[in-house]
């Protein structure tokens, strides 16, 4: 009788380890995104669409690996990573120290520069103009942490919101007299919107390039693979070819290989 019951517990325990496998080790990587962040990512009929998705797809491909996009919007992102929620992230998230302190990259995908949204009168010609003015940022962008570093971090001129398509609305609305965001998005939205009349502003003596990067938790195993895959997306051109489809221009591929 012993012997029957421990068999049909070992039996169970095995069934159960056998499920608990299969799920976990079905090799879908979840990557996560802020889907509100065109053209890089953002929904158009329900459905996930920009460059770093069309990107994502073909290295992916390229890659072998199996993958899921879950749209958790930006801060959740991050934390989702922490938690072990999701394996990777891609959403126009620069590669920096500080986040590497914490997460693992992939090679660099985007070369960014910050650029500056004004309303079309406005005099505004750099970012040292913007000293004294009400000045909207996606919180937790390198937006805000190069207008923290010009002008202090706990500045109250700097007004934070949870995503840029806010910010940019304060800027419409005269709560703010100007935003401060990634150069592909702001010449997307300054090319889709005349009516808007605002206009985007270069100012490459403030505003260092920057690299977007597919993000990890540390020490993850897919970061080898996913590299892997990237390199010969660029090196067959199809990278050119997504990128010549979303910014209508020719990509500096060299920059990504240095």
């Amino acid at each position: 009788m012993r012997k029957k019951k421990v068999f049909t517990l070992m039996t169970v325990l095995a069934m159960l380890l056998l499920a608990a496998c299969s799920d976990s080790g079905s090799g879908k990587v979840i990557v996560a995104t802020d889907a509100a962040y065109a053209p890089f990512e953002y929904l158009k009929d329900g459905k996930m669409t920009g460059f770093d998705i069309e990107l994502l797809e073909a290295v992916m491909k390229e890659a072998g690996v199996e993958y899921e996009v879950k749209n958790t919007g930006w801060e959740p992102l991050f934390t989702s990573l922490n938690n072990e929620e999701v394996q990777a992230g891609i959403s126009a998230i620069t590669i920096n120290d500080k986040r590497k302190k914490t997460y693992d990259f992939s090679d660099p995908y985007f070369e960014s520069v910050n650029m500056i949204m004004t309303k079309e009168e406005s005099s505004v010609a750099s970012a040292k103009d913007l000293d004294g003015k009400k000045v909207g940022v996606q919180t937790g962008t390198t937006g805000q942490e190069a207008l923290e570093k010009l002008f202090g971090k706990n500045n109250e001129n700097i007004k934070k919101y949870e995503s840029n398509v806010l910010a940019i609305q304060a800027l419409l609305n005269g709560e703010v007299e100007a935003v401060v965001a990634d150069n592909g998005v702001l010449q997307e939205y300054v090319k889709n919107n005349p009516d808007k009349k605002v206009k985007a502003i270069e100012d490459k003596e403030n505003f260092e390039s920057e690299y977007y990067g597919i993000i990890f938790p540390k020490k993850s195993e897919h970061v080898k693979d996913i590299n892997k895959g990237l390199k010969k997306v660029i090196d067959s051109g199809k990278y050119a070819e997504i990128y010549k489809k979303w910014f209508g221009e020719e990509p500096n591929v060299d920059v990504l290989k240095q």
